[in-house]
């Protein structure tokens, strides 16, 4: 069997993913569902999957696939698309799923991400992280946030990936791409490499041990914007895995590092549309600051880091997942079932769809962010930004005593 017949069959059905397996015809993942192939796709023999595999890989990856089982890698086919397989062992036999990647990188507006993210471009330095459970859109936003900074400045990119996902070309930017096993040994290696670069902008695939993380860091206090994923499900988490590669003597130190050095943490999770064609992101913002800060040096306030995110939208453009999953009910963009299983906690959510919110304006994320007239009425020059907190909460207290008191004469 052809491989390359199987995926331009993906691609024309608008597949995102491809699994091949023993005793199984092709299936398809298809607007989220897994189907087959076509009608009379029959099932994989050894052999036929044996004849995928060495399609798929080169003499390098068969070796890495024989020594450990399972391998990464990136495939293209000329005019069709590029696709990221990985192949593994499963039950004595190999087995492997593959994601399709557009050629052409979305326009990162395109992604209907909140408009704080695009701000985030014209960043010079510091941490960006982009996290999110595997399949929640990170590498396309990622590959779409390197490539409006690409659009908009004269900058040297250099990106390290396991394996090459999007293929950016130059446009204002100079954009090196690094594959680990390929270019370069291991993220690490690369990384500390990349600094004798004279780079402007990294992109590190993952951090995945400590020793990427401590350079990382290094990188964003040194003046350079450091861009990464991780594989956790908000932001909250985000910070505490960073620290949870350290030990417990080392943590503090890290902690103040990464109050200076992080600039913000988007978390991702793929809502299907109500529509039925496609998906749509849910996103939390993190955005660096003051109350923020002390979050990341006091463990205990990071707690209490949701109730930072929803009142610091108006300031910062920050969010929460639950004020992002009222703005896609608003815009009628996906269904409360939908919704409610991407809530972060269930049990908020159901107090935001009976209208009970922590601040009236903030679950507006969709609005850019920026002070309405009473507010800059009422406080034209906060001199810090509690002082200005304290006024949004004390206006939006005061409009839902309003909104009771309008009940009641009704009543």
């Amino acid at each position: 069997m052809d491989i390359r017949s199987i995926l331009h069959e993906a691609v024309r059905q608008k597949a995102s993913d491809v699994h091949l397996k023993y005793g199984s015809p092709p299936m398809l993942r298809v607007n989220g569902k897994l189907i087959p192939l076509h009608a009379k796709a029959q099932a994989l023999g050894r052999s036929e999957l044996k004849s995928i595999c060495s399609q798929l890989l080169d003499e390098r990856s068969k070796k890495k696939l024989i020594d450990n089982k399972e391998v990464d890698i990136a495939y293209s086919i000329d005019k069709v698309g590029r696709f990221r397989a990985n192949i593994f062992q499963q039950r004595g036999t190999y087995a492997v799923v593959i994601r399709n990647i557009p050629f052409k990188i979305p326009a990162l507006k395109s992604l209907q991400l909140p408009s704080v993210i695009e701000k985030l471009t014209d960043l010079d330095r510091g941490l960006i992280l982009f996290t999110g459970e595997t399949g929640s859109g990170k590498s396309t936003s990622l590959a779409a946030f390197v490539d409006s900074i690409n659009h908009k400045y004269y900058k040297h990119i250099i990106t390290i990936e396991d394996p090459i996902e999007y293929l950016i070309p130059d446009d204002k930017s100079i954009i090196t791409q690094r594959e680990v096993g390929v270019d370069t040994i291991n993220f690490s290696e690369a990384l500390r490499a990349s600094l004798r670069q004279d780079p402007d902008v990294i992109l590190i695939g993952e951090l995945r041990d400590q020793e990427t993380v401590k350079t990382a860091l290094m990188a964003a206090e040194t003046g350079h914007l450091v861009i990464s994923t991780l594989h956790t499900t908000d932001t909250r988490d985000s910070i505490l895995r960073i620290l949870s590669y350290f030990e417990p003597h080392q943590q503090q130190q890290i902690q103040l590092q990464l109050a200076a050095s992080l600039k913000a943490v988007i978390s991702q999770r793929l809502l299907k549309r109500k529509d039925e064609q496609g998906f749509v992101p849910a996103a939390e913002v993190l955005v660096n600051s003051p109350r923020v800060t002390e979050a990341i040096l006091d463990l205990q306030k990071l707690l209490d880091i949701k109730e930072v995110l929803e009142e610091g939208h108006l300031t910062y453009g920050m969010q929460s997942f639950e004020q992002c999953l009222m703005s896609l009910l608003r815009r009628d963009l996906v269904t409360r079932d939908e919704a409610r299983k991407a809530a972060s906690t269930t049990s908020d959510f159901d107090l935001k769809m009976q209208g009970i919110f922590s601040i009236s304006r903030s679950d507006h994320p969709d609005d850019d962010f920026h002070l309405n007239a009473d507010t800059e009425t009422t406080m034209k020059h906060p001199k810090n930004e509690l002082q200005l907190e304290t006024v949004v909460r004390n206006r939006s207290s005061f409009l839902g005593l309003k909104g009771k008191a309008k009940k009641k004469k009704k009543a």
